[in-house]
């Protein structure tokens, strides 16, 4: 699984770093930055439950 993330299309909700923060992460700029592009299998179900969450969906899951 690779966490991918359209800095374009985010708008600094938030939502992925509360689900899944040792993947994602909201910046000082309000733009979402994918600290783990390939999460361990721990956190898997958390990265998918962020992608569902995004309201702008600007996150996606490439397998």
């Amino acid at each position: 699984m690779r966490a991918i993330a359209d800095r374009d299309v985010c708008e600094g909700h938030g939502i992925c770093e509360s689900i899944a923060p040792e993947v994602f992460q909201v910046d000082d700029d309000g733009e979402v930055s994918v600290l783990a592009q390939n999460p361990p299998e721990s956190e898997v179900n958390a990265v998918r439950l962020a992608v569902d969450s995004c309201p702008v969906a600007a996150l996606l899951i490439e397998d």
